[in-house]
């Protein structure tokens, strides 16, 4: 009897260890991923964000759209952004979303998705890319798609370009283990008016849960509707890069090519 009992206890500490080895392992030796995701290119995220990534060593993905005109005069500090790691991504030209849909009165009608063929969405996607390539040389993209709309009328519209890109980024609120993650419509939690408590708490949820977890900011202290204070995105910064041991902070791309590999392997 004693050696049965010996023996289920010798199991059982296998059993705990190899899952502990396993779960510590997860996300390249860290217990989460976490990828600080800005939409819309705004002048905030470089004259604000950007600089406070930087004091801490920490790198974001971008997702940089033109539908406010701004791009041009932006383009010497994206592309130095680019060289110190961060990643620019794409949002489309002209941020085209579904008008109809409700709180969309801000959807002008050239750029309602309502208008749009794929075939036109294809080319703005496309050209978007070429602009990402003349400002920092990368060929490798990751893409958001724009309100979170992923079809027009009934037809998935990235579904002819899942070559272009190695993952895509939706709007709804998960944190998924490597296993679970759609490539193709990552989950994300949005950020607006959060305090930095609120928003660390998130982080310590998704460590708990061992899940990815992807913050979408627009505004960071001002430039949006959708906004969260300074103070709030440095107490973010702050606590991430304490963390660093136990959070895997990386760029969009790097976390989808990671979990590309993971899930070939399972």
């Amino acid at each position: 009897m004693r050696k049965q009992i010996f023996l289920l206890l010798l199991l059982f500490t296998i059993f705990t260890f190899v899952t502990q080895a396993q779960n510590k392992t997860l996300w390249k030796g860290k217990k989460s991923a976490v990828v600080l995701t800005y939409d819309d290119g705004l002048n905030t995220h470089v004259n604000q964000v950007i600089p406070a990534l930087d004091s801490v060593g920490l790198k974001g993905t971008f997702y940089i759209s033109d539908y406010f005109g701004g791009l041009q005069t932006q383009i010497p500090k994206w592309r130095v952004a680019a060289a110190q790691g961060h990643e620019l991504a794409n949002h489309t030209i002209h941020h085209p979303c579904t008008g109809s849909l409700p709180g969309r009165e801000f959807v002008k009608p050239d750029n309602d998705l309502n208008n749009y063929s794929v075939r036109r969405m294809t080319d703005e996607i496309r050209t978007m890319n070429t602009i990402l390539f003349a400002i920092d040389g990368k060929v490798k993209r990751t893409f958001a798609y724009p309100c979170g709309d992923t079809k027009i009328g009934n037809t998935p519209y990235l579904e002819g370009l899942k070559n272009d890109f190695v993952g895509a980024r939706g709007v709804s609120p998960a944190m998924p283990t490597p296993d679970k993650v759609d490539l193709y419509n990552i989950s994300c939690h949005l950020v607006n008016g959060q305090s930095g408590e609120e928003l660390i708490k998130l982080v310590k949820q998704a460590e708990a849960n061992q899940g990815l977890l992807v913050f979408l900011f627009h505004g960071v202290g001002g430039e949006h509707s959708l906004n969260v204070s300074l103070k709030a995105h440095r107490q973010l910064l702050q606590y991430l890069k304490k963390r660093e041991q136990e959070l895997w902070v990386a760029p969009m791309l790097d976390v989808a090519e990671f979990i590309k590999e993971q899930q070939k392997k399972s």
